[in-house]
């Protein structure tokens, strides 16, 4: 029966390397016939257990995606072995069981889920097994918008399993990360905390990585380090000339006059009042004042008269 390995993970043909583990660790946990008793378990935690071992490999994974399964498993001509293609007949050793363990680093792959100390019986590193690092891990940092330009400090409690000072066994433990949120930093800004991740015999932990998203602000919006501030204006004020009163990020009470006629392309732009530049905390973007202006939805018969007088005279 020819099987589709990305439908059987339940990722599509973009997932990534990190996505394939994702995936794996989910349902291969999920299938496990240790925890799962239901008909059919055994089987579909076999058939994980070789889309992992196909998709996890990247010589099998380009010569699945190119020939598919029946080019993975009858061989392809030996040319197209440059390409990086697996040129020799695939055959899974049908253990999934062995897949499980060496994903998961050890005979006791659930250790994941106990919190009290459980025997890991890793033997040490496996003989021919090259430490390599688990994909990062991403989380995501909401800061509000005073955050990111007064600067603050954010701890973050992360839970991971370590190895204990025996070798043998491993625990889950807290900790807390403490991240210092500079000035002026933007949407998408990365913090790194290198090997902060799950600890194993077979591998480094992954780094943790926490993502800056900024929550959106009543009264102001960023652009780059410009903040744009709109405001309703009537018709009258747009012609005859008003100010703004506006409190800033920095607890500031500051007046703008506007003398110009603001026309519905106006914008008045103050400057040195936006975000502050993180590499150089003296030098700040500028606050950009817009302006809605407000039409009469109808006016009288003499108003129109006086404003035809008002305007009749050259600018």
């Amino acid at each position: 029966m020819v099987s589709d390995h990305y439908e059987t993970l339940e990722i599509n043909r973009n997932a990534t390397d990190a996505d394939i583990k994702k995936a794996f660790r989910r349902l291969a946990l999920k299938f496990h016939p240790s925890r799962n008793k239901q008909t059919g378990s055994a089987e579909k935690f076999s058939q994980v257990g070789e889309a992992y071992d196909v998709l996890s490999d990247l010589r099998k994974k380009a010569t699945y995606d190119k020939f598919g399964e029946d080019g993975l498993k009858g061989g392809i001509p030996p040319e197209f072995g440059c390409i990086g293609a697996w040129s020799s007949k695939y055959v899974y050793h049908g253990n999934p069981e062995k897949t499980f363990r060496e994903f998961f680093g050890g005979d006791n792959p659930f250790a994941d889920f106990f919190t009290n100390d459980a025997p890991l019986q890793f033997g040490g590193l496996q003989p021919g097994v090259v430490k390599t690092q688990d994909p990062q891990m991403e989380r995501d940092l909401h800061l509000t918008l005073d955050d990111l330009f007064n600067g603050c400090t954010k701890k973050v409690k992360i839970s991971r399993r370590v190895i204990n000072e025996d070798g043998c066994t491993s625990s889950i433990r807290d900790k807390i990360l403490t991240i210092a949120v500079k000035p002026g930093w933007k949407e998408g800004t990365r913090i790194i905390f290198p090997k902060e991740g799950d600890q194993g015999p077979n591998s480094i932990p992954a780094d943790i990585v926490f993502i800056v998203r900024q929550e959106s602000h009543p009264l102001f919006v960023r652009q780059g380090s410009d903040l744009i501030y709109k405001v309703q204006i009537t018709l009258k004020m747009a012609l005859t000339g008003f100010s703004v009163d506006l409190r800033t990020l920095d607890g500031r009470l500051i007046t703008i006059p506007i003398n110009d006629i603001v026309h519905p392309s106006y914008n008045k732009v103050v400057t040195g009042v936006g975000m502050p530049l993180s590499q150089d905390l003296s030098q700040r973007g500028n606050l950009i004042v817009t302006f809605d202006i407000q039409f009469p939805k109808k006016l009288s018969a003499e108003s129109r008269d006086l404003i035809k007088q008002a305007l009749a005279s050259k600018y």
